[in-house]
């Protein structure tokens, strides 16, 4: 059975008032399958308190019409979810795992040690900003995630973005849905010309203006 982890599927509503056990599992394989059909990209970080940092992947993916599940899975709080979380993965057809989080940054490398779908891993500096008069951010200013991340051993690896970069995680993420999927690959295509057009306009109203006119119009 394929659910999220920790939440529970209604069945009367899926079976639809039958109580037979074939068509009980048949309903089940379908649910699994709707729900295949939904998410590719799974986000997900150890605390809520990470949503902010995380908040520009799903933006992403949304711009993109890509279908994403988001969560929160401690690694430290949640061992068993974590474990749970990988394989529900798996089970639902979710193609690459997002995984946002500070200090330690233990989440990205162990939801990778129990799946084989690939993992990008964003290292969070800020790590709780619930209270935005009192943020805390890691000790080592970042450099503890990104380390914690990026050096995993051989045979396990982590893509590994720039700290605080889910924005870049999701568009990697989308990079590896293209492979097999011709009309996101031209989407892509059309974001990447986008952005080279933007900087050749603003390079062509700096060169007209002048830097000093051109910074202070900005």
């Amino acid at each position: 059975m394929a659910h999220p982890p920790g939440a529970a599927i209604n069945t009367a509503t899926i079976c639809s008032h039958t109580h037979s056990m074939l068509i009980f599992n048949t309903c089940l394989s379908l649910a699994v399958v709707m729900a295949e059909s939904r998410f590719q990209v799974g986000i997900i970080m150890g605390s809520t308190s990470d949503g902010r940092i995380m908040v520009p992947a799903a933006d992403i993916l949304d711009a993109f019409d890509v279908p994403h599940e988001d969560q929160v899975v401690s690694a430290h709080r949640t061992p068993d979810r974590l474990a749970e979380y990988a394989r529900y993965a798996e089970d639902v057809g979710i193609k690459v795992i997002i995984a946002g989080a500070g200090g330690a940054a233990h989440l990205p490398g162990m939801i990778a040690s129990f799946t084989m779908l690939p993992v990008i891993g964003v290292p969070i500096l800020i790590y709780n900003d619930k209270e935005t008069a009192d943020r805390k951010t890691s000790a080592f200013g970042g450099l503890d995630s990104l380390l914690s991340i990026s050096e995993m051993p051989t045979g396990s690896p982590v893509a590994c973005v720039g700290v605080n970069k889910a924005a870049n995680a999701a568009i990697y993420a989308l990079k590896i849905l293209a492979v097999n999927e011709p009309g996101l690959k031209r989407k892509l295509a059309e974001y990447k010309s986008g952005r080279h057009d933007a900087v050749v306009q603003e390079s062509d109203r700096m060169r007209k203006a002048g830097l000093r006119k051109f910074l202070d119009a900005m």
